[in-house]
């Protein structure tokens, strides 16, 4: 699929803060390569119950400084309004337009939640304390949450978040573009009328993914399961598998109508520049 010359839609990666020396190399490693294709904007995740709150200023701070365009997680597990407050000051002070708003989750052992219950509470606080400075994201979940009674609950969560004042959403990862397309489906049903972008998860190592999956409810599609077990221990052809998977299904969201795209780097460089060369991004 080649992309049209007049396409507005958006594509942006996701780092996450590194905790090592070469932690801190590698991302830069991976920041300049990515640069190159020009994304929209580079978001930065906030950890569990806010542990890596300085490590994603200082990433968020280093973006803008290259004259990039970087979009912060800001989560409630943990957080207070005066903690919040002080953070969009901070992300205001280096011209940072964008963020990304999420509940978050509790780490283990942690008993203290925070101010915030839920994700529509901090979209309203950020709205009241900043009005329009940013652009807020919110997280959606075309195969719904885990933690989600039933879809329907998890539809009128969504609303909540979209109806607080968030702007646009971001997925949660799937490799099944029916899923996307029939969430979007009852979002328009339900009178959501915010561009929610795809999550895309390129395929490296089966055993990290299923791993995720396992644990955040994302769907590994039965055949594509199969053939990662098969390939588990020949990375070669694991990778090149993962990549035919992942360009398919990008190509099919954006057949579909998708606004975007939303790669999970996990602040590697070669997969997602790889799928975006497939596409002719």
């Amino acid at each position: 699929m080649q992309s049209d010359i007049h396409d507005t839609r958006l594509y942006s990666c996701e780092f996450f803060p590194p905790k090592t020396p070469e932690g801190t190399a590698n991302l830069r490693t991976t920041l300049t390569a990515l640069a190159a294709l020009e994304p929209a904007f580079f978001s930065v995740t906030f950890g569990a119950g806010g542990s890596t709150r300085e490590g994603t200023f200082e990433v968020i701070k280093e973006i803008q400084a290259n004259g990039l365009h970087g979009a912060p997680h800001i989560s409630c597990i943990g957080t207070t309004r005066a903690d919040v407050q002080g953070l969009l000051q901070a992300y205001q002070d280096i011209g940072v337009k964008r963020l990304v708003a999420l509940r978050g989750d509790l780490p283990s052992g942690m008993v203290e939640r925070g101010e915030f219950a839920y994700a529509n509470e901090l979209v309203t606080f950020i709205r009241d304390v900043s009005s329009n400075a940013f652009h807020i994201e919110v997280a959606a979940y075309p195969e719904y949450h885990p933690e989600a009674p039933t879809p329907k609950v998890d539809l009128k969560n969504f609303k909540r978040k979209i109806a607080a004042g968030a702007d646009s959403a971001i997925t949660q990862y799937f490799y099944s573009a029916a899923a996307y397309l029939r969430f979007v489906h009852e979002c328009e049903g339900a009178n959501i009328h915010v561009p929610i972008v795809p999550g895309i998860m390129p395929i490296t190592n089966y055993r990290q993914l299923a791993r995720f999956s396992d644990s955040c409810g994302a769907e590994i599609p039965r055949w594509i399961r199969k053939k990662l077990e098969e390939y588990q221990d020949d990375l070669t052809s694991l990778r090149a598998f993962g990549l035919d998977v992942v360009t398919d299904l990008c190509a099919a969201l954006l057949d579909g109508g998708a606004p975007g795209l939303h790669f999970y780097t996990l602040n590697k460089h070669q997969p997602t520049g790889e799928i975006w060369k497939r596409l002719g991004l």
